[in-house]
């Protein structure tokens, strides 16, 4: 009987110590979530530049590609690559058939115009005493005429023919290319050799129309070669494209202080065009626009009530740093410029900047 008393009471005692424990330890309750702490900035009007690397190829401003006018034998070859050459210096001789020819024709005529004056002499004393009229004397002066005219044509040949076998170069410069040696016969289709002018280098490229919308004479270009920075002025630029590549050429002289070393004919150098460019427009950062469904999207922060809203954008061009608003923002609005899957819009939010001016330092 004492034994059932016993083990009543402290179950009872058990009893009254849960009950007292629940009544002494105070009620705990979920922990207020914190707003999240975001970073905003005003959007500001700058320029935004897009360029473009490509490969050109250094050309003299000045070059001329020699051909001779006739046929013939090279008999004597004055030039070799490398060579300086001054405007009318002699690079070759071509001995041609024609200047033979040419000789035997002019000596033709030189005969026959001495041989008309001579009779035109003689008509001259029988007209002179009435033994001939003046119709047939007139025949007389007019046979020295055409003699005349014949002669001077067969000499102007000649002269050509001879000129034709002394090729000169037509402008001074530097032999880039010499394709002639003694005794070669060369034609009138087979390139004896490529002068450059002594002028200013230039660089010429191909590029696609979207870029070459946006090129005009006068721009500048960015030139890369053997680790030295080079600037150029583009001063042509082709309106039809190439028929082979569909591409466009453009030219641009390079400044005058390229090392013309470094700069040889022929030459593949890099190049940088501008290949779209927008003024003082209404930019953000790159990070502050997201796309839903196509849509471009911004949070803006209104500092009245700490609330976020989602605005949508119409952007535009931009870079590794900046985007253009083309519309939906006027500039005066506060731009996020981070955000998370926790932000949507009416959402309250704290500024980084004021968390931490607010939030004591911990000891």
């Amino acid at each position: 009987m004492k034994k059932g008393i016993i083990v009543g009471g402290v179950i009872i005692i058990a009893l009254g110590a849960v009950a007292a424990s629940k009544v002494l330890t105070p009620k705990t309750f979920a922990e207020a979530v914190a707003d999240p702490i975001v970073e905003v900035t005003t959007p500001q009007r700058r320029d935004i530049t897009l360029t473009t690397g490509l490969v050109g190829r250094v050309e003299p401003e000045d070059v001329v590609y020699v051909y001779p006018k006739t046929s013939g034998d090279v008999t004597e070859v004055n030039i070799q690559a490398g060579d300086v050459v001054q405007a009318g210096q002699q690079l070759c001789v071509v001995d041609t058939k024609q200047i033979d020819s040419a000789k035997s024709s002019l000596d033709s005529a030189r005969l026959a115009l001495t041989q008309a004056r001579e009779e035109l002499s003689r008509q001259a004393v029988l007209y002179s005493g009435g033994g001939i009229s003046e119709q047939a004397y007139r025949q007389y002066q007019d046979s020295v005429k055409s003699a005349q005219i014949n002669y001077d044509s067969a000499g102007i040949n000649y002269d050509n023919q001879v000129s034709y076998s002394k090729i000169t170069a037509p402008i001074a410069g530097v032999v880039e290319v010499c394709n002639i040696e003694n005794y070669k016969q060369v034609g009138q289709s087979d390139m004896i050799c490529v002068i450059s002018g002594q002028g200013a280098k230039i660089v010429s490229f191909s590029t696609t129309e979207r870029i070459k919308n946006n090129l005009e004479a006068g721009d500048l270009i960015a030139v890369e070669k053997d680790g030295e920075q080079l600037t150029g002025t583009i001063y042509e630029v082709s309106s039809m494209a190439d028929s082979t590549t569909g591409l466009f050429k453009v030219k641009a002289r390079l400044d005058g202080n390229a090392d013309e070393n470094k700069l040889a004919t022929g030459s593949a150098v890099k190049l940088y065009v501008v290949s779209e460019s927008v003024e003082n427009v209404i930019t953000v950062p790159v990070n502050s626009v997201y796309y839903d469904g196509g849509r471009a999207l911004v949070y803006t922060y209104d500092q009245a009530t700490s609330y976020l809203h989602k605005v949508q954008v119409d952007d535009g061009l931009y870079d590794s740093e900046y985007i253009e608003i083309k519309s939906g923002l006027n500039g005066n609005e506060q731009v996020l410029t981070t955000w998370n899957s926790e932000l949507s819009d009416g959402v309250s939010v704290r500024l980084k900047d004021s968390v931490a001016v607010s939030e004591p330092q911990r000891q």
